[in-house]
């Protein structure tokens, strides 16, 4: 095939994502070296490129001299059953039949045909309806998905709290502004960054949630690196928004934006996924009510959001309708007790039902 200069030639794929393979000459690819799913190394060589090819590369004639391709024959008759008998056996056709067998001296069991069950089988075919099986081979991204998922469960003590969310005041306040803030920012003000502008503030007042356990030792971090779960194409991926205590609203819904669109285009960089620590995963864009998401290891909580429903609530000593959110917060119990984990959870409430605390840092 003839490829130009950074023209896509494959994808290696990696533990965490897909990195595609740019061609670096324009040329014609004359051989390759490695088969499709095999395993490589960095630096290896997969194919070579004719630099010296320019333009498509020109499809191959048959040389004037070279012969035409015989016809095909044509298909042979099946042979007579006395000739296969012939072709298959070496000796003469039998003239005799065979001595009939035996007939038995004691008469056979019999079974009356009403003691005889017939069960249908609920799979048959004769209901109407395809019965095909189709088998795909396990991507790299999904096998050490599936690795770290199941390695979590295994080390963590994990224990999931839950608290419910008032989302009147969020969805007021981003109905009010959410046009003067695209304008200005030229980005849409979506649900994402309040929940990590507030995991970022409840973060600073709970350390142990920040941290992480090394051996014998616990690690705290100063800094928060936010881990925030996307559903790709190819299996889920994790990028990380970094220093999220020093970023704007805005400057997280651009970093959002930003993975959302490499997400998609099977983009993201292995460096845009190392580190985090904390993970927000949100199975609201999907319609889930409330589950119980699993730590992305080495972090020690990740935080669930999911579907807003609206019920009955009192609110002073009245029962009114509000817009609910219910939270879920998986933490490993050998780190963070329940006291801190609860504490967590209430202050990501309190930022989100009224955003003045962060402001005001209460």
């Amino acid at each position: 095939d003839f490829v130009q200069e950074d023209e896509p030639l494959g994808e290696v794929e990696t533990d965490k994502t897909g990195v595609p393979v740019l061609s670096p000459y324009t040329g014609v690819i004359v051989e390759l070296l490695v088969e499709d799913g095999a395993t490589v190394k960095a630096h290896q060589p997969l194919m070579k490129i004719d630099v010296s090819a320019k333009g498509d590369a020109p499809a191959k004639k048959a040389p004037a001299s070279e012969k035409p391709p015989p016809a095909a024959e044509p298909p042979k008759e099946p042979a007579k059953p006395a000739e296969a008998a012939q072709s298959s056996s070496s000796g003469p056709i039998p003239t005799t039949p065979p001595p009939p067998p035996p007939v038995p001296k004691e008469p056979m069991s019999s079974y009356p045909t009403s003691s005889v069950k017939v069960t249908p089988f609920e799979g048959s075919t004769s209901q109407g309806g395809a019965r095909t099986e189709t088998r795909t081979k396990i991507t790299r991204i999904r096998q050490k998905t599936a690795q770290r998922l199941k390695e979590s469960q295994n080390t963590c003590a994990a224990l999931t709290t839950f608290q419910e969310c008032d989302m009147s005041n969020l969805m007021e306040w981003r109905k009010t502004y959410k046009d003067q803030f695209e304008k200005k920012h030229g980005v849409k003000l979506g649900m994402m960054s309040p929940f990590i502008k507030a995991a970022a503030f409840a973060l600073k007042n709970q350390p142990a949630v920040n941290a992480v356990i090394d051996g014998n030792e616990i690690v705290y971090r100063d800094y928060v690196d936010i881990s925030v779960a996307v559903a790709a194409p190819k299996g889920l991926v994790v990028p990380v928004i970094r220093n999220v205590e020093t970023l704007s609203y805005a400057e997280v819904e651009k970093a959002i934006l930003e993975y959302g669109e490499k997400a998609k285009k099977n983009m993201l960089a292995i460096e845009d996924m190392e580190g985090g620590t904390f993970s927000i995963s949100n199975g609201g864009v999907f319609g889930s009510l409330f589950g119980t998401p699993i730590i992305n290891q080495p972090q020690s909580a990740i935080l669930g959001i999911h579907t807003i429903k609206k019920r009955p609530v009192v609110v002073n000593d009245q029962i009114v309708i509000r817009p609910i959110m219910i939270l879920a917060l998986t933490y490993d119990h050998r780190l963070i007790d329940g006291r801190e984990a609860v504490t967590f959870l209430m202050d990501i409430k309190r930022a989100i039902e009224d955003p003045r605390v962060m402001l005001l840092d209460v």
